[in-house]
C-alpha cells in the first residue's frame, strides 16, 4: 500500500464507461474510487501490505457492475453502500487486524470477497 501523508491523502480515481476496472499491485493507495456505468471491478490486495490497524478504503460507482475482491486471510472487510445483489465474505470477524472498507453504489452487482 502506498502510505501518504495525513495532510497529502491521495485518492486513486478510475473511470470506465462501459468495461470493468482490474486493480492489483502494491500501488493501491489508501482511497481508490472506480467509477463506470457499466461494467465491475476486480480488484486484487493479495500483495498489498495492509498494516495492523490501518484501514483502505475502496469506493465503487456504477449503475451495472459489482466488485469481486481478492485480500489476505486476517484482513477483515467492512461492506457498505446501496445496491442491488448480496455480500459472499465468509472472512475473520476477529478484530485487531487491517481492515478493507468497501463503499458500492449501483443499481445491479454484489460484493464478492476471496480469500487466498
Amino acid at each position: 500500500m502506498t502510505k501518504s501523508d495525513a495532510h497529502d491523502e491521495k485518492t486513486d480515481v478510475h473511470v470506465s464507461l462501459i468495461g470493468g476496472t482490474r486493480l492489483e499491485g502494491a500501488t493501491v493507495h489508501e482511497r481508490t474510487l472506480t467509477v463506470s456505468l457499466i461494467g465491475g471491478a476486480n480488484i486484487d490486495l493479495t500483495d498489498v501490505d495492509i498494516p495492523d490497524g490501518s484501514e483502505l478504503r475502496i469506493t465503487k460507482l456504477s449503475l451495472i457492475g459489482g466488485v469481486s475482491l481478492r485480500v489476505n486471510p486476517d484482513v477483515q472487510v467492512q461492506v457498505k453502500g446501496i445496491r442491488l445483489g448480496g455480500v459472499t465474505d465468509s472472512g475473520p470477524t476477529e478484530p485487531g487486524g487491517p481492515v478493507v472498507v468497501v463503499n458500492a453504489y449501483g443499481l445491479l452487482g454484489g460484493v464478492s470477497v476471496r480469500r487466498d
